[in-house]
């Protein structure tokens, strides 16, 4: 089986999906590849920043979002050695349309997100093709082999191949860009426990005892909580007795509900890196999300970089794409302009990671620095700027003109979820 398209887009994340979308909208023939037969995956980032609802909003996607169901998250804590609560980020004082975190399961967006695109004439999602390679042609990247779910092989020509297959990038690997890592000293054990109905719920705090550290993620119905251990520790080898203890120690408010935890198979591991590669392409193929540069989980920012990435690069390589054929300095526009946004956010999260989450992991502290706390206690105001750089980020992208639209009516469901 042979095809074409002018660009081609590996990985059905939120990357490949909003770079799909947007370039269909600009007329270009896009075909994206994903490897699965639907986008039902547990604990793969459910959370959707201001910047990206106000992206949604400018899409004409604001309404079919809202219909989803989801929580709100206004505000970050950190629980001092006193016991109090201090803020550390107040989305509530963001002068955006939506000063809040939403969190949504990533299947419902990217489900919305194809349903968006399939009004597009030139928009072709293919599930269960798994890319095995790229085609090269005079030294340049010209297209994708793949293989379906039921053993047939085939190609795609493409003026453009996108990577956008996540941290692991096999697209990435094979076209020989390497990235280069930063030290990460923790691995993220991800599990839910159930939520009663009169707890809030509009709040980030994380817990922490010596040598444990966990997020707590009010969602409707239940937490869903991050244990971090040190890298190398596996934690379910502990035993399903030993992880309760765990999250009992670390957050004793939850000890009445750890027995749901049934056995160490309800608990999902992430196996934390971050990266970035020094170039973002090479002839005819283009890196964006986390096959440019992966994040920690610290914050939930991977996916909103993630989606300003492919917006960024939509706007700055439709037009060249309708026109025929992309030139090597038109794909490193797209690092140029992302560029300083990913590094102002790995140097924050690397900055956290050794000033509170790195001496919790090593059991030297069980609390925030008392100089953060004080200085937070002193001057709430500050609590605007974090808040700035998780909501909105550094350098937010907005649609471009051919890809806005006014409000779509509403949303049919599509049953997409069963593949």
């Amino acid at each position: 089986m042979a095809g074409s398209a002018r660009c081609v887009v590996v990985g059905g994340g939120p990357a490949g999906m909003v770079l799909g979308l947007l370039l269909a909208r600009a007329g270009v023939e896009v075909t994206v590849l994903e490897k699965h037969a639907d986008f039902l995956r547990d604990f793969r980032g459910d959370t959707v920043h201001p910047s990206t609802l106000t992206l949604l909003d400018e899409l004409g996607l604001g309404g079919w979002f809202a219909a989803l169901p989801h929580s709100r998250l206004d505000r970050v804590a950190l629980a001092g050695e006193d016991g109090r609560t201090m803020t550390v980020a107040d989305l509530s004082r963001l002068k955006v349309p939506h000063p809040y975190i939403a969190m949504a399961p990533q299947w419902d967006l990217l489900d919305l997100l194809a349903d968006a695109g399939a009004r597009e004439p030139s928009f072709d999602l293919r599930m269960r093709h798994e890319v095995t390679g790229l085609l090269r042609e005079g030294g340049r990247v010209s297209g994708v082999g793949y293989r379906t779910a039921d053993g047939a092989e085939g190609t795609l020509r493409a003026g453009l191949v996108v990577a956008a297959d996540g941290r692991w990038s096999a697209v990435r690997r094979s076209a020989g860009l390497r990235p280069v890592s930063f030290p990460i000293t923790f691995d993220a054990w991800w599990f839910r426990l159930p939520r009663h109905p009169h707890e809030s719920g509009d709040g980030l705090v994380p817990r922490m005892a010596p040598g444990r550290f966990a997020v707590v993620i009010p969602r409707i119905g239940y937490y869903q909580i991050a244990l971090l251990a040190p890298k190398g520790e596996d934690l379910r080898r502990l035993g399903v007795e030993g992880l309760r203890r765990n999250v009992a120690r670390v957050c004793p408010e939850l000890a009445d509900r750890v027995d749901h935890l049934a056995s160490t198979d309800d608990v999902s591991f992430l196996d934390v890196r971050m990266d970035r590669l020094r170039r973002w392409h090479t002839e005819g193929l283009l890196c964006v999300g986390d096959a440019a540069h992966a994040m920690s989980p610290v914050g939930g920012i991977g996916i909103n970089l993630a989606v300003q990435d492919s917006v960024a690069a939509a706007a700055l390589l439709a037009r060249p794409l309708l026109r025929g054929g992309v030139t090597a300095s038109e794909l490193a526009a797209v690092r140029a302009r992302r560029l300083a946004p990913v590094m102002a956010a790995q140097s924050m999260q690397r900055a956290l990671h050794r000033a509170v989450i790195g001496p919790v992991m090593q059991g030297r502290r069980g609390a925030p620095p008392r100089a953060l706390t004080g200085l937070l206690d002193r001057v709430p105001a500050l609590t605007a700027a974090p808040a700035h750089v998780l909501g909105v980020g550094i350098r937010p992208e907005h649609a471009p003109a051919f890809a806005r639209r006014a409000p779509l009516p509403p949303r049919a469901a599509t049953g997409r979820r069963s593949g």
